[in-house]
């Protein structure tokens, strides 16, 4: 095989992720992800014998997702390849390295759409309320679950918190979320006086906390990785005897839906969440027309 072409395939490869590095900003894990699934498609090229971009054909792409599926990558996974790999093309084209595009006829995968697992209010409460306030990891622990599930922030989100970002006199946080866009969340009471505590009584004991400007910490005064974050909220809904299993991720889509069953319109919801597209956001309303339904199904006296 070739090796000066497997070469060139490689710089290809990155100087698009530089170019998204360097012109899109996308965050860390996006790029990640473009480059693994690249790569997936890098291998697949090279099992067919295909050195060159140039000849990739329409039916190599169908092939590629055929035997994506075959080896039981689920339909999200592969329709994220192929967005990968049009993204690739899409920037080799504006490079001129490519005189065609041979996605231009291929459609991606319909997506599943699956509705987002939501917590229910009296889980919330349960988990919120069974906090353990008397040590300062349980202080800070509490903090960062009424910090999830009022403000509706991505655990890496939350990880990347410093303390001036959080301004608590007028009740608001700064966050910077994907391709460091920042955006301002609103606090709640509860949040605001969990993080208060955090603040005043906890943190300072955390050790070497006055060096750090990141605002939740660990035992060691380390800034908290979203796997630590993660475990706390596994731990404490274990604590509160919930059995079902919770993520961060779960108090934002339970943050979103319960706003919107509330009453709360769906552009304000949008850029609390810090969505690009408001289309991203109506999945929610999807979950609140489904409370509705089973609401109706079980006081309506005619069901």
């Amino acid at each position: 095989m070739d090796e000066s072409k497997i070469h060139k395939l490689d710089e290809l490869i990155e100087s698009f992720i530089n170019y998204l590095i360097v012109e899109c900003g996308l965050s860390r894990n996006t790029i990640l992800s473009y480059s693994h699934d690249l790569q997936a498609f890098i291998k697949f090229l090279l099992s067919k014998n295909i050195l060159d971009f140039q000849d990739v054909r329409p039916d190599t792409i169908t092939s590629f997702i055929i035997s994506e599926k075959q080896r039981s990558l689920s339909i999200n996974s592969i329709t994220r390849e192929v967005v990968s790999i049009r993204m690739l093309f899409k920037f080799m084209l504006s490079e001129r390295k490519l005189q065609r595009n041979p996605l231009a006829s291929i459609a991606s995968p319909k997506l599943w759409k699956r509705l987002p697992a939501v917590i229910p209010t009296y889980k919330i409460d349960k988990l919120l309320s069974n906090s353990d306030i008397k040590t300062k990891i349980g202080i800070r622990n509490n903090a960062i679950l009424e910090l999830l599930y009022a403000t509706g922030a991505r655990v890496s989100e939350v990880a990347a918190i410093q303390t001036d970002w959080i301004n608590l006199e007028y009740g608001y946080m700064k966050c910077r979320g994907k391709g460091s866009k920042e955006r301002i969340v609103p606090l709640g009471t509860k949040a605001i006086e969990a993080i208060q505590n955090y603040l005043n009584t906890a943190r300072p004991k955390i050790k070497n906390s006055q060096n750090s400007t990141y605002l939740f910490l660990s035992k060691g005064g380390k800034p908290l990785r979203r796997e630590n974050i993660w475990v706390i909220v596994k731990n404490c809904a274990l604590k509160a005897g919930i059995k079902e299993h919770i993520s961060p991720h779960m108090l934002r889509h339970s943050f979103a839906t319960h706003l919107l069953e509330n009453g709360a319109d769906l552009r304000s919801v949008q850029e609390m969440l810090g969505h690009v597209n408001v289309s991203t956001t109506q999945i929610y309303t999807n979950v609140s027309k489904q409370h509705l339904k089973a609401v109706h199904r079980q006081f309506h006296p005619r069901e």
